[in-house]
């Protein structure tokens, strides 16, 4: 988790690791929760072996409260983020899948709104994301030119006489329209289409978080595609023991303090607890602060807030703070937001950001896409270990994690803690109403898996133009390599100076260093960067 903040913030130091990979993917059929016998929340249930202590001597057991028999949690009855809309072009439709859903995301200039519909023309099923968006806002299908306006209503077919029957009008010309909203700069749907849901909206709105509404805070975002599911990404994103190893070389951590490394690393016990956990998710602490799941999507870290009595802030020499003034270091606050998104069974969607009140002159200056570089190569170091892993989940049965996984320190305890989340409240796994086989996908070869053009750039608009203008300038210092040699070449023999010569022989060497240095650089970060943790 602060693998991916070290990067989005490079001269500030994070005290203490958090879970930055991902990969979960969505199970096979939906397994009826495990009973469990004891209110307290085991940190491993294993049988014991012959001469073997079943538990460590201090077993992860916090504290749980439990809710009403048989409450149950809803999968389709939330808000689901789809993309930040920073990411998203007006200009074009876009398609997305969530929770199995294929949907079309696409910006409704009549009303000045995003609207997600089904992405499925009620003609002959074409999608609709491959259309465009017409000189009168209209969405229009590409295959036989039908048009939709933002309710959903059919608008014009082409096919129809003018003077026969209005088939335009009738209910199976329409497409199914989501409940959709933007809130925290990022556009949500509702994932069920029916008419009673119109107005969801003044009933439940989706999970707010103070430091996205607060404009002090800087709150750069991130999206990738992930090659696992859902389950797997938020566990390991609640698991900061592992980011000195999985990240090792990437990232700085703290170290050790009055005692001897125990390896290279600088690994170290960790201190997570839970306080409370129901059907609406559970809190956590850990040494810096407290963290919170908040299901189905967020889990959210942040530096605890200060306490603020009167109008400005207390300082420790007795005098206040006002809010026109800078953030001193000990009022310093950062969260760490991770949106995790079910796609399906092997697949997810991470939308992440880092918002803090200070540093924020930095996310002014420098380009968005230059903090992707860094925040995608933390993603991409334990993405491989987290697709094997959940292939392996899957083999031994996902009601069976914790008998086959042993967690026996604290630093696993808000994983432990999700999983307990996800077995009493929510069928131990995404509910996919039957869409999907169970299966997960075949692995990919491994350039393809960890391919980061198709799963980052093309989907983020910073990337995307840094991706095509580095490209033109590699093309721009070929031209000039070809066009200093063709000057050498072409130019008569007393025309140019020894002198001249040499010079222009020598840029266009450079010319051409340059173009071979920048291509690399291009293919390293914007399409495929490996990670040999072997020679770390």
């Amino acid at each position: 988790m602060e693998a991916l903040v070290a990067s989005s913030l490079p001269s500030v130091r994070i005290r203490e690791p958090h879970p930055t990979s991902l990969f979960a993917g969505p199970r096979s059929p939906i397994l009826p929760p495990k009973r469990v016998t004891s209110p307290k929340l085991r940190a491993t249930i294993s049988s014991p072996a012959s001469g073997v202590t079943a538990e460590p001597a201090t077993p992860i057991e916090p504290e749980t409260r439990s809710d009403a028999a048989g409450e149950k949690f809803d999968w389709y009855s939330q808000w689901y983020p789809v993309m930040p809309v920073c990411d998203l072009d007006k200009r074009r439709p876009h398609a997305k899948k969530v929770m199995g859903l294929d949907v079309v995301v696409w910006w409704d200039r009549n009303e000045e709104a995003w609207k997600v519909f089904d992405d499925t023309c009620p003609h002959r099923l074409a999608p609709l994301s491959e259309g465009r968006i017409d000189q009168w806002g209209r969405l229009q299908c590409v295959y036989h030119g039908w048009c939709f306006g933002g309710s959903g209503d059919c608008k014009f077919i082409p096919q129809a006489p003018p003077d026969g029957p209005p088939v335009h009008t009738f209910k199976k010309a329409c497409v199914a329209v989501y409940p959709s909203t933007v809130q925290h700069d990022i556009v949500w749907f509702w994932p069920n289409s029916d008419p009673q849901y119109k107005d969801i909206i003044m009933k439940k709105k989706p999970p707010y978080i103070p430091e996205l509404d607060d404009p002090s805070y800087s709150k750069l975002m991130g999206n990738r595609e992930i090659p696992y599911g859902y389950e797997v990404l938020i566990e390991n994103l609640m698991d900061p023991a592992h980011v000195p190893y999985a990240h090792h070389g990437i990232m700085r951590t703290q170290q050790p303090k009055n005692s001897v490394k125990a390896d290279r690393e600088g690994g170290r016990p960790v201190e997570l607890s839970i306080g409370k956990l129901d059907i609406d998710g559970f809190l956590g602490k850990q040494e810096w602060g407290s963290s919170k799941f908040m299901p189905p999507c967020i889990f959210y870290a942040f530096s605890e807030r200060p306490s603020d009595p009167g109008n400005g802030t207390a300082m420790s020499d007795g005098s206040k703070m006002t809010q026109e003034s800078s953030a001193p270091a000990a009022k310093r606050r950062m969260a760490l937001i991770f949106i995790c998104i079910p796609v399906s069974p092997g697949n997810s969607r991470l939308i992440w950001t880092f918002p803090r009140n200070f540093g924020v002159w930095i996310d002014q200056l420098i380009p968005r896409w230059i903090f992707h570089v860094g925040q995608n190569l933390i993603l991409d170091s334990d993405l491989y270990l987290l697709h094997v892993e959940e292939r392996k989940i899957m083999e031994v049965g996902f009601s069976n994690w914790q008998k086959a996984c042993f967690v026996p320190t604290k630093s696993d305890a808000l994983v432990v803690g999700f999983r307990k989340w996800l077995n009493k409240y929510a069928g131990g796994q995404v509910d996919w109403r039957g869409k999907f086989s169970g299966a997960l996908p075949a692995t990919p070869p491994r350039e393809q898996l960890m391919d980061r053009y198709w799963s980052h750039v093309v989907n983020c608009r910073s990337c995307n133009v840094a991706y095509k203008g580095l490209n033109a300038l590699e093309v721009a210092l070929q031209v000039l390599s070809v066009a200093s040699l063709g000057i050498v070449a072409a130019a008569k023999q007393n025309a140019l100076s020894g002198v001249a010569r040499t010079t222009l022989v020598v840029m266009a060497v450079s010319f051409f260093v340059a173009s071979r240095w920048l291509a690399h650089f291009v293919y390293k970060n914007f399409q495929y960067h490996d990670y040999d943790h072997a020679f770390r």
